[in-house]
């Protein structure tokens, strides 16, 4: 039912990454991270490795530090000790995409949908020409149905988070982080942006960390979920979810869906105990 941990991943310590070497096709290893917060350990030693082209939910407890753990691999936290390696590279020659959950203080408001998609390619100095054809190709992608020269405050809430997806994946990064995608969104926008990352997915084969508060969420798109434990953080367990995409609505009646779900409840509900 899950992914055997090897005991010197779950011990804290300060190894490196000579001293533990990251199984094959790993593309993002992380060697004994370390984060207090008020002088309260919240991960002392922590080892992880993160299998290419696949994607990753993380769930746990309240309080257990699952967005702290994706924003110091994404760099937007900075780890008290530790190492963090993308293919071997650091992450300053890493090319990441990172979906905020609060979509309406992450676009631009002064600029128009079309331009805050567009805007990480200007960024790199990129041809008019291609900037427009990169983003006719995210247009088509996600079937946009609404006027891209709206400007944020004009768009609902599902269209927001859209063009912050689409304007994350507009550079092809390498690593893709996404905190909470779904949490502000309706049923409807929910299946939408389902069904959309995964076509990136299977398109780009673009490898994908996801927080997530929902049970059903972190299952839903994960090849992998990471449950962690209450603090001082652990691995409590990796499952592994190998169902083939693209994964329809219908997918979370499948006995597959409910066997790993009920595991990874059982799990949550241990760590809860604990």
């Amino acid at each position: 039912m899950s992914v055997p941990i090897p005991a010197h991943l779950l011990a804290p310590g300060s190894a490196s990454v000579v001293d533990l070497p990251a199984p094959p096709k790993t593309h993002v290893t992380v060697r004994g991270l370390s984060k207090s917060f008020a002088g309260s350990p919240l991960y002392t030693g922590f080892n992880l490795d993160l299998a290419r082209s696949r994607i990753t939910s993380i769930f746990g407890p309240n309080g257990c530090g699952k967005s702290t753990l994706m924003n110091m691999i994404a760099g937007l936290v900075q780890p008290d000790a530790g190492e963090i390696l993308f293919d071997g590279k650091s992450l300053k020659d890493t090319d990441i995409g990172y979906v905020f959950q609060n979509y309406r203080d992450a676009l631009f408001p002064w600029m128009n949908a079309w331009d805050n998609i567009a805007y990480p390619l200007k960024r790199r100095g990129m041809a008019s020409a291609q900037v427009r054809q990169r983003v006719e190709e995210l247009v088509a992608l996600f079937e946009i149905r609404f006027d891209l020269k709206r400007y944020p405050y004009e768009l609902s809430g599902g269209q927001m988070q859209t063009v912050c997806i689409m304007r994350s994946l507009a550079t092809r990064p390498e690593v893709l982080f996404l905190d909470e995608p779904f949490s502000a969104l309706d049923f409807e926008m929910t299946l939408f942006i389902r069904a959309k990352l995964q076509e990136a997915h299977i398109q780009t084969g673009t490898t994908m960390i996801i927080v997530s508060h929902d049970l059903e969420d972190a299952v839903f798109l994960a090849d992998r979920i990471l449950l962690l434990t209450r603090r001082p953080t652990r691995i409590a367990e990796i499952v592994p979810f190998e169902m083939p995409r693209p994964r329809a609505p219908e997918a979370v009646a499948d006995p597959d869906f409910v066997r790993v779900k009920a595991h990874t409840l059982e799990v949550f509900r241990r760590e809860m105990a604990a």
